[in-house]
């Protein structure tokens, strides 16, 4: 049974041409924005505690390190409100490209920044400024990129075409540990702690050549153009905010995409940069030798994420995100066990197989977000519920990585952590999908002729057309009569259906 929401069609049909134009400058952005965000996350695990945060002990200067690299996670929603908010009513296309300009003059500011030594206690404090503006700027690009490249997808394909912005981050990862591996190779150790550590960020300074690409030869989507006259025509009678539409009627599927997504990339910044500092800092491996590997794992996520992607446009979203997560709790013991042998054959083993579950979750997140929300508050309410997920699991992952190491001696303390988070996974995947067989509970009664007559049995979930909406979803003015319907049982989105629909919905939840 596929209890993903259903995607939308869109009214206009984009020219192949223009598609394959706006498909690869998606991909284009997401991979260049996240190789911006990654190298501050080698980088904090590899130099950037002696130079900026130096008192104290080592330890102590890997902590002040992971929590600047934490700020950064904790400015991501505020990105995601700000452009989720504008992105809705503005247009997809100028955000990201604001959210592209804001992360190559920050990191590119970061290369440039003295170090404790030169300017005494304000580098640490301009480091945390500048990682607050990197934050702002991936929290705004995901949901530009991710709505960019879903909503100009053919159908049947949304799945498909969210994951090339998926890509960007094994793509970053690969780009940011080759850079950072080339900088360590071409210079001593002193010359790499002097100067060689910029370089990487001073490439970010590309990130703007691609904005002024994207500003000036990729068109607006056709489902924002449809959503932009719905608003237009809303706001005539009635103040229209996409942010108060989402915090007043779908806050809580926001939080239940965020508790299924946090696991996933808690789990990622463990294995790229926790993982990095454990094995070099207490097991002795070398530098180069757990990049390299890192490297390697991550380009075999270039296969693994599309082909999960496309799979859930065959088999549906949930079912397949769903597998990902259990296979993520049940590796979180094997992982750590095969990381503590000090061997890198096992290190490359445990996180290849960490690596393909996280994966099997993320090729079809972009998509299975998107089909979460309408138009009008597409954007606000996925960035919101991807950088929700961020803050609890990804900023906060290493920091926590370190303090459990240190509190209890053993990595099993850290495995323990990725199960809890797994469950807590497992649990909104489920809330979600309960949601959306409750919302299609009506489709069974005579009494509601306009619903889908067998959503269940559709394999091809774009191809669906739009079971408990309109024959124009994309127009509709009101987010309640959007895909969001399936997957949440709030009392606002009950409000408006018929009593006998309302009994169904809320005893199927």
């Amino acid at each position: 049974m596929d209890t993903a929401p259903s995607a939308q069609p869109v009214t206009t049909t984009p020219a192949d041409g223009n598609r394959r134009r706006v498909a690869t400058a998606a991909a284009l952005a997401s991979a260049v924005e996240w190789y911006d965000y990654f190298v501050f996350g080698i980088a904090a695990a590899l130099v950037l505690g002696d130079l900026y945060f130096p008192a104290g002990s080592a330890t102590a200067g890997v902590l002040a390190s992971f929590a600047t690299f934490a700020v950064g996670f904790l400015a991501r929603p505020i990105g995601g409100i700000v452009a989720g908010h504008l992105g809705d009513k503005r247009g997809r296309k100028p955000m990201l490209v604001l959210a592209l300009t804001l992360m190559g003059v920050s990191t590119t500011a970061i290369g440039l920044l003295p170090t404790y030594d030169t300017i005494g206690v304000a580098a640490p404090i301009l480091l945390v400024l500048l990682r607050v503006a990197q934050g702002v700027a991936v929290g705004a690009q995901w949901g530009g990129a991710m709505l960019l490249a879903t909503e100009y997808a053919p159908e049947g394909k949304r799945g498909l075409y969210g994951s090339v912005v998926q890509l960007g981050v094994p793509i970053g990862v690969v780009t940011a540990n080759t850079v950072f591996l080339l900088a360590g190779a071409l210079t001593t150790d002193s010359a790499f702690a002097a100067w060689g550590w910029r370089v990487p960020f001073l490439v970010g300074l590309l990130v703007l050549a691609l904005a002024w690409y994207i500003h000036t030869r990729v068109e607006e989507t056709p489902a924002f153009r449809e959503a932009e006259r719905a608003l237009a025509e809303k706001e005539k009678t009635e103040q229209s905010s996409p942010l108060r539409t989402i915090l007043r009627g779908h806050l809580g599927t926001v939080f239940l995409a965020g508790g299924s997504f946090a696991v996933n990339t808690a789990t990622f910044y463990i294995l790229i940069t926790g993982v990095l500092d454990y094995t070099t800092r207490e097991l002795d491996m070398k530098k180069s030798a757990v990049l390299t590997v890192s490297l390697c794992v991550s380009l075999t996520q270039l296969v693994l994420i599309p082909a999960a992607a496309a799979l859930s446009d065959r088999v549906g979203r949930i079912r397949i995100y769903a597998l990902g997560a259990v296979g993520i709790a049940l590796w979180a013991v094997p992982l750590f066990l095969l990381i503590d042998t000090g061997s890198l054959l096992w290190l490359a083993v445990g996180t290849f197989v960490a690596s393909c579950f996280l994966s099997i979750m993320y090729g079809p997140q972009a998509a299975l977000f998107a089909e979460l929300f309408t138009p009008e508050m597409r954007y606000t309410g996925a960035s919101l519920g991807y950088q929700i997920a961020a803050v609890a699991g990804g900023g906060l992952a290493p920091f926590m990585m370190v303090l459990l190491l240190e509190a209890t001696g053993t990595s099993m303390a850290v495995s323990g952590y990725i199960v809890v988070l797994s469950v807590i996974a497992l649990v909104s995947i489920k809330i979600l999908a309960d949601r959306a067989r409750a919302a299609e509970a009506p489709a069974e009664a005579p009494a509601e002729p306009r619903t889908n007559a067998a959503p269940e049995t559709n394999a091809a979930p774009e191809t669906n057309a739009a079971p408990e909406t309109s024959a124009a979803p994309e127009t509709s003015a009101a987010p309640e009569t959007s895909a969001e319907t399936r997957t949440k049982s709030e009392p606002e989105t009950r409000a408006e259906t018929k009593a006998e629909t309302e009994t169904k919905a809320e005893s199927a939840g």
